[in-house]
């Protein structure tokens, strides 16, 4: 449980929400427009499964504060839309040797485990507040998506900014944190492993595009 948190001015903390907000709304807006260019989704399945939890989790049973809450509405709102696109074009990647009616199956499987798993850090860490969560699966979402481009070995479905979007998203509340916990190491961790990977996630895609004669800055 995180304890005595150091006081901050109003100003910074909301600050540094809102920066989280615009940029992680960004991060989802440019996920959807990939998705649609490229017919393909642009999350990895257990990444959406982790976020649309989350979100439905702190904002209607342990609801957050303002002015996270509506963030929190806006993001689930715009995860919908990439569930929608998982659900159009994830087949298509889903492995073939498996029967295809386990796609759906394994999917709703993930989102209910995903729940129950955030739903029980939140009760055993007495965080309700869902930072512990929060870090945890941004971590394996980072994780994730360099799987996915390795997997994939193309940039489909993805961007240079989509992964600086992620990556500016995650410092603001990596920074308010730190400034709230300064001694907590565990998420001092958390911060730096998600700053690295999104860092190479970066500097694969920019890499890959370069080599496909894609001029990254010009593929939004």
């Amino acid at each position: 449980m995180l304890k005595d948190p150091v006081h901050l001015d109003a100003t910074l903390s909301s600050f540094l929400m809102v920066g989280s907000g615009v940029f992680w709304t960004l991060t989802y807006l440019l996920i959807l427009r990939r998705g649609y260019k490229d017919n393909i989704y642009g999350m990895p399945m257990v990444a959406l499964c982790a976020n649309l939890s989350w979100e439905f989790i702190f904002s209607f049973v342990y609801p957050h504060p303002q002015p996270q809450l509506s963030i929190d509405y806006l993001w689930l709102l715009f995860d919908v839309g990439i569930l929608v696109q998982y659900l159009r074009y994830g087949r298509k990647e889903f492995p073939e040797h498996l029967p295809k009616n386990l796609f759906l199956l394994t999917f709703l499987f993930t989102l209910v485990y995903c729940a129950c798993m955030i739903a029980a850090m939140a009760h055993e860490f007495e965080d309700y507040i869902g930072i512990y969560a929060a870090f945890a699966q941004n971590l394996m979402m980072s994780v994730l998506f360099v799987r996915m481009f390795l997997k994939r070995n193309s940039v489909a479905g993805q961007s240079i900014y989509i992964a600086l979007s992620k990556w500016i998203g995650t410092i603001f509340p990596s920074v308010l944190f730190y400034l709230y916990f300064p001694k907590s190491y565990l998420l001092i961790l958390l911060y730096l492993g998600i700053f690295t990977l999104d860092l190479v996630y970066f500097f694969l895609l920019y890499s890959k595009a370069k080599a496909e004669g894609i001029n990254p800055w010009k593929r939004v």
